[in-house]
């Protein structure tokens, strides 16, 4: 098991937080979230390998190239998509070489490395790489362990991982997936139902007018995918049985969740599970009550079925 921490201006560095709490628990793993042109390959492969040593080796990494110009910026970086991409496969190589015990020379379009080495991990952290682009698969198969996809309908799903899959057997390898989703489960499909409705009336129609806005000015292939899936309204919100768009009217990135009884949460986790999904980034609102929901309710349905 493991928590997802995110990387954006307006939260806490995930790297930081997390290695804190490394010191205070002893089997949950972090699944770091964090931007590869805004550190030297070398020092993330250096800060890598020390968190995996103090940490017992439960160090995840989420890379995020950034979907939106503005947020780029206001770290200083003013790549373009398709340069960010770039960038992070010359970031990637370094890193996972380093991470060998390799020497590494590099000198590419946006790094010049020269006798990089580093003490190397005893086991490197897993690399997770999102996205919907074709830049973003072309990365993803060729340096991520997992691809991540957000929720959206299971044909789309299959279409997107097949693509995955090929342009991985292309590069000669093989790569797991995930699937980021939240999550509102309760005894009854009725009661589920119900706490969507309520999260939804609780929105104000101009904080949903402003996300929208924002979410239409993003670069992200995957936010545009997100955003079509309900296109601002309000009225025609599942998009694919159990499967609820209501969230990505005021939150940006992963914008579904799945809305039903236990059991009926459990058959739409099955259902991308047979697709080839192995591993499910969940969250809900609010957190922590939702994930007694899923603790308590799903997940007892799918160690039944074996999935888990």
């Amino acid at each position: 098991m493991g928590a997802l921490t995110p990387t954006s201006s307006w939260c806490e560095d995930a790297w930081i937080i997390t290695a804190g709490l490394t010191q205070v628990t002893e089997r949950l793993k972090f699944l770091v979230a964090f931007r590869p042109g805004l550190l030297s390959p070398t020092l993330a492969a250096h800060m890598a390998a020390t968190y995996q040593r103090i940490s017992g080796g439960r160090l995840l990494l989420n890379v995020v190239t950034g979907g939106d110009d503005d947020e780029q910026r206001r770290f200083g970086d003013h790549l373009g998509k398709a340069d960010r991409y770039r960038r992070a496969a010359e970031f990637l190589h370094v890193v996972r070489s380093l991470w060998t015990g390799s020497k590494v020379d590099l000198t590419g379009e946006h790094y010049d490395i020269r006798g990089a080495q580093i003490v190397p991990p005893g086991a490197s952290p897993v690399i997770y790489l999102g996205g919907s682009s074709s830049d973003a698969l072309d990365v993803a198969a060729s340096y991520a362990d997992v691809y991540l996809t957000w929720g959206e309908p299971p044909a789309d799903v299959a279409g997107k991982l097949d693509r995955v899959r090929e342009r991985a057997k292309a590069a000669g390898r093989e790569l797991r997936f995930g699937i980021r989703l939240h999550v509102i489960a309760r005894d009854t499909s009725a009661q589920a139902w119900a706490q969507a409705q309520r999260l939804l009336d609780g929105l104000d129609p101009a904080a949903i007018e402003r996300a929208q806005a924002v979410q239409r000015s993003s670069q992200s292939e995957g936010q545009r995918r997100m955003t079509a899936l309900h296109g601002g309204r309000t009225d025609s919100l599942e998009v694919s049985p159990n499967l609820w768009a209501g969230v990505g009217l005021v939150r940006g990135g992963a914008g579904t969740a799945l809305v039903g009884s236990h059991e009926e949460v459990a058959d739409r986790m099955a259902e991308y599970h047979e697709l080839g999904i192995d591993e499910f980034i969940l969250s809900g609102y609010p957190h922590l009550e939702e994930v007694y929901q899923v603790g308590e309710g799903v997940l007892p349905v799918l160690r039944r079925r074996g999935i888990l």
